[in-house]
This record gives structure tokens, sequence and C-alpha cells, in this order.
């Protein structure tokens, strides 16, 4: 059931890491509380992935309306100029090296299923690609579960007090999490999985890197300021 979900499971727990680490980051650069930091961390985990999974379910939900649209389009048009319509499929498959009575007997095969020539005419002349049965809300849900489970990794430690060195631990947690993830995308992209989890760790690395220094000068500033 999840399968087809794997690419926003696998983006959304990438974001979950990355975004969540960078708020430890900078919070610890700034000297704050442990408990500020747990706070900090859970209100962004769970506001940034409801944006994250609403954006995802909104933008699915548009996809769909816009190919139901032009689905409907093309079924009228096939019911009111059926030899309009027949005639763009001949041309279609000239265009594809059909021709004589091959031609004829593809473009009969083809309107004599209305649904199969729907279908044609949608990939063939607008290049939409039909989405299957994949819900928008189970995209959204798939990517909610995914940033949320990930993302808690970075706060491990601030939530187990019987792990040392708080942040230190949850870079330790982060980076071998974003490496595991980083190699997942593979899953999504094709690449070598190892380049892959390297390039997410580097990335994941940065990120955590700005929001500790943006802390730590935060915190010079208001120090010298005070």
């Amino acid at each position: 059931m999840a399968g087809g979900y794997i690419g926003d499971m696998v983006y959304a727990a990438n974001d979950g890491i990355i975004t969540t680490f960078a708020v430890v980051a900078g919070v610890t650069g700034a000297g704050l509380s442990p408990a500020i930091t747990i706070i900090m961390g859970l209100a962004n985990l769970l506001a940034d992935g409801f944006a994250m999974a609403s954006g995802n379910y909104l933008g699915r939900k548009s996809e769909l309306d816009y190919q139901h649209f032009e689905k409907k389009v093309e079924e009228q048009e096939i019911d009111n100029w059926p030899k309009e319509e027949i005639a763009e499929v001949r041309e279609i498959y000239r265009k594809k090296g059909f021709e004589g009575q091959e031609l004829e007997r593809v473009v009969k095969k083809i309107t004599s299923n209305r649904e199969v020539w729907v279908n044609e005419m949608m990939i063939s002349e607008l290049g939409i690609l039909p989405d299957g049965d994949k819900s928008p809300s189970k995209h959204g849900i798939f990517t909610f579960i995914s940033f949320v489970l990930a993302g808690t990794l970075p706060l491990l430690p601030f939530l187990l007090p019987f792990l040392p060195s708080h942040f230190y631990m949850a870079a330790v947690f982060s980076g071998l999490a974003l490496f595991m993830v980083g190699s997942l995308r593979t899953l999504v992209t094709g690449a070598f999985w190892f380049s892959g989890g390297l390039k997410m760790l580097v990335v994941g690395g940065i990120a955590g890197s700005v929001a500790f220094l943006v802390g730590y000068l935060l915190r010079t500033v208001v120090g010298v300021v005070g």
C-alpha cells in the first residue's frame, strides 16, 4: 500500500531531520536550556510537518482536479465531434510512423473503446499521465507521519535524559539518520546509495552548522547589548 508513496516518505523524512536538527543546533548555539530546545523542536516539528503535509495534499489535489477537468473536456469532444477526434488520433499515430492499413487498425482499436480513447488523448495530446488511484489525503498523511517520525530523532537525546552530551548525541543521531534516508532516496532517484547518503549528510551538516553559528552570534550580540 505504501509503495506508491515512497517518494513522499523519503523526502519528508529528509526534511524532518534537517529542519529539526537545525532548530536544535540554533538553540544550542544560542546557549538556551534543553527544555527550550525540546519546546522549540517539537513546535517546529509539528508545525512544519503539518505545513509540508498540507502543501503536498493541496498540490496533489490540484493536479487531480486539473486531470479530471481535462478528462471531461476530452469526453465531451469525443461525444460531440467524434470524426475530428478520430482524425487527431490518426495524425498522432501517423507522426509515430504508422501508415496504411496498420495505421487504420491502430486507430480503430483505440477509438472502439471510449476509456482507452480518452486516456490516449490525455496522454498524447495533452501530455497528462493519469495518476491512478493515489489519494491526495494519503499523500498528506504519509508525508506528515514520515516527517514527524524522522524529525524526532534529533530530539531524542533531549527527551532521554540518560544519554550524555545532548547536542553531540543529537548530531550523531541526525548524521546517521540523514545518511540512511539519503541512501533510501536512491530508490526514487536511481543514484548510487553511498553518494546519496553522503550528499544528505553534507547538506544536513551545513544546515546545522549555519543554524549553530547564527544562534551563537545572536547570543553574542544580545550579551553585548545587555
